[in-house]
């Protein structure tokens, strides 16, 4: 199959099976063949990612939920961001890889992390979680990381569980305390955003009865006004 000539119906079936047989995806896994395959598929991937973020928004979960039009935007910039992650991941992890012995090149740990965009469904709901969802994520992707480098970089399985566990570890914690950071800022946005309301409720109520006060005092007015006309006009 040419590297132009795109199976876009073998996309899912590929997704299942770098789920659910990792080690055997992996293992059989063209190491090359160019890096436009392995981009479309994580591109689409990030549009079904794209696509629960959305709903998750539209219907009020997760912690960063958002109005419909900014949800729906998830399904435009998800895939830009898996296609620009993927590239990103693929750098990082090329370095590790090579650091822990391996002698692949680029396309090649561009391909697994292309392909891991797999998880990027999964996680996703899974991320709906509050905290757990984080640190259960880093913990599927620390699984698979192990296997492609087991089984695409011939890295001992020992030395793959130690370094992926200490890094997946390190960024579950950061991944934590950046969920605590934002679900405080917000609750605090929201405290503020009920605060202004309040206040708004109260101004406008200060204006209805400062107005109805200005009336009554125009009433007042008129009809002393009124009244010393009329005994203007009685002494004449």
């Amino acid at each position: 199959m040419a590297e132009t000539d795109i199976d876009f119906a073998a996309i899912p079936q590929t997704a299942i099976r770098v789920v659910t047989k990792p080690a055997v995806f992996f293992k059989e896994m063209p190491k090359t063949g160019g890096f436009v395959q392995p981009l479309i598929f994580a591109a689409v991937m990030g549009v079904v990612a794209g696509i629960i973020y959305a709903i998750a928004g539209i219907i009020g979960l997760g912690y960063m939920s958002a109005g419909v039009g900014s949800s729906l935007l998830m399904i435009i910039y998800m895939p830009i961001g898996a296609v620009i992650g993927s590239f990103i991941g693929a750098a990082i992890i090329f370095i590790i890889w090579k650091l822990m012995g391996s002698q692949e090149n680029l396309e090649t740990s561009y391909r697994c992390t292309a392909y891991l965009m797999s998880l990027a469904p999964l996680v996703a709901i899974i991320g709906l979680i509050p905290y757990a969802g984080g640190i259960i994520n880093m913990a599927i992707y620390v699984y698979y990381l192990v296997i492609a480098s087991v089984q695409v970089h011939n890295i001992p399985v020992n030395k793959a569980w130690l370094v992926f566990a200490i890094i997946g570890l390190i960024l579950a914690l950061l991944t934590v305390r950046a969920e605590y950071s934002a679900r405080n800022m917000s609750s605090a946005a929201e405290q503020w955003r009920k605060a202004g309301e309040e206040t708004a409720k109260a101004v406008e109520k200060s204006s209805r009865e400062m107005q109805k006060q200005a009336e009554e005092i125009a009433k007042q007015l008129q009809k002393q006004a009124d009244e010393a006309r009329r005994h203007a006009e009685r002494n004449k």
